[in-house]
């Protein structure tokens, strides 16, 4: 016991060992409508920026319930890092970034091209690209960019498709998979 009366225990820790157990134990999912679901115990996320350096790795979900202090590492991570500015990113986006994940079966993490982006910074690479959207759901904090050395830009869109939960943009010039949890729909850039 402490000073102050606790047992020295605290709930990230407790969901940190917990986690570490159900990790190695966690089931491989055929496809994403069971995870989506909440059929599964866990729901992970491997990434790292080539931005920033940061790599990512977290647990954010355990049980049906969403743990605050992992989405709140998830947010930062997913930052508008040319303003520095953090907004809180839909759930549903993790959800079908992890769905596609282990659709995928690899353990390699996403690189994380675009996450969060503030409206001065969207209108500067609209600027610079024809393919970047005026009301871009990457301002609204749901939308992600990603890619996969291990895998075609095909095939991450195909598992993203599965999901059936979102738009899923293909870039192949770009070597990127645009993903979100809008309407669902589908297109080429």
């Amino acid at each position: 016991m402490t000073a102050n009366g606790s047992n020295g225990f605290t709930r990230r820790g407790l969901l940190r060992a917990f986690a570490a157990t159900a990790v190695s134990a966690a089931p491989v999912y055929a496809n994403a409508f069971g995870l989506l679901r909440g059929a599964g115990d866990i729901r992970r996320l491997r990434m790292y920026s080539g931005r920033t350096g940061e790599h990512l790795d977290t647990i954010y979900w355990i049980e049906g319930e969403y743990i605050p202090e992992a989405l709140d590492e998830i947010n930062y991570f997913f930052r508008d890092w040319r303003q520095n500015e953090v907004k809180k990113i839909d759930p549903r986006t993790l959800d079908i970034l992890a769905a596609s994940h282990a659709i995928l079966d690899v353990t390699e993490p996403y690189l994380l091209l675009s996450g969060y982006r503030t409206p001065k910074t969207n209108a500067m690479l609209r600027r610079r690209s024809r393919g970047v959207a005026k009301n871009s759901l990457h301002m609204k904090g749901q939308a992600s960019d990603v890619r996969l050395k291990s895998r075609t830009v095909s095939q991450m869109a195909k598992a993203a498709k599965a999901c059936s939960a979102g738009g899923v943009g293909t870039y192949y010039r770009s070597n990127f998979v645009h993903m979100d949890c809008g309407p669902v729909r589908t297109w080429k850039g």
